[in-house]
């Protein structure tokens, strides 16, 4: 589904970003885990094509990403970034909206999945406030309503790219959004790319970690193969402790 090679990004002669190789498929969820500085952001910017590559291609369902007309491109891949800029007075359910401008969608049917995807990202409640006056969280939210508004009429199954998607969420928030990105991936078939900062979510949700490190793709794997105490050790400069919970899923302290 998204195949990633050679890929080489630089800037004022310095490089940012470099992975040999990397892929997922359909029903993955890929969590990149780094610590700050390590080239996450610039990642997801340059898979969704914002930053350019002085090297290498991204593929998406077996076409470079120049193949895609903009329209098609915005149909199968959604980028949530960290915050938005958006400062005009639109009432909550006017910004999930705007998710069906790729889409051919009659105002009926506009009406009907903004309100799926409001109630699926929990931000229903608020459709009529103004969207400048919700939280951080509560916006961070609603933009997530929007991008999958705006992937819902993919003809093959979509990218979705997550940038820190949890940063403003408070603990309980957090765990409903994963459940709801994962049951995407296992029930929709989406394809999922999340920057998280917290590896025990990753070892929870994540099928696969890409770990980053000073602009280098430096492991990738499942969480129990990359996440180990000498591996967070020699990253971020921290010895946790590992256990295991009843469902067998391991956790850094």
């Amino acid at each position: 589904m998204l195949f990633i090679e050679n890929l080489l990004v630089t800037q004022d002669h310095r490089q940012i970003l470099s992975l040999p190789k990397a892929s997922l498929v359909s029903g993955e969820l890929v969590a990149v885990l780094g610590p700050n500085g390590a080239g996450k952001s610039s990642l997801i910017k340059t898979i969704c094509g914002e930053w350019s590559t002085n090297q290498g291609q991204i593929y998406l369902h077996d076409k470079s990403l120049q193949q895609w007309s903009r329209q098609q491109l915005a149909k199968h891949l959604g980028v949530l970034p960290q915050a938005s800029q958006l400062s005009f007075p639109f009432k909550a359910q006017e910004v999930v909206a705007i998710g069906a401008t790729p889409l051919s969608l009659k105002r009926r049917d506009i009406d009907n999945a903004v309100q799926k995807w409001m109630q699926a990202t929990d931000t229903w409640q608020f459709a009529d406030r103004i969207y400048t006056s919700l939280s951080g969280g509560e916006r961070q939210r609603v933009q997530l309503a929007r991008v999958l508004l705006q992937l819902s009429q993919a003809v093959h199954a979509p990218l979705l790219l997550l940038d820190e998607p949890t940063s403003a969420q408070d603990l309980g928030q957090q765990h409903q959004l994963l459940n709801l990105v994962k049951s995407l991936c296992q029930k929709n078939g989406f394809a999922v790319i999340s920057i998280l900062h917290d590896l025990n979510q990753a070892s929870r949700y994540a099928d696969k970690v890409w770990l980053l490190h000073q602009g280098e793709l430096v492991a990738q794997g499942s969480p129990p193969q990359v996440l180990q105490p000498e591996t967070v050790m020699k990253i971020w400069g921290y010895q946790p402790e590992l256990f295991f919970n009843s469902q067998g899923q391991q956790i850094l302290v």
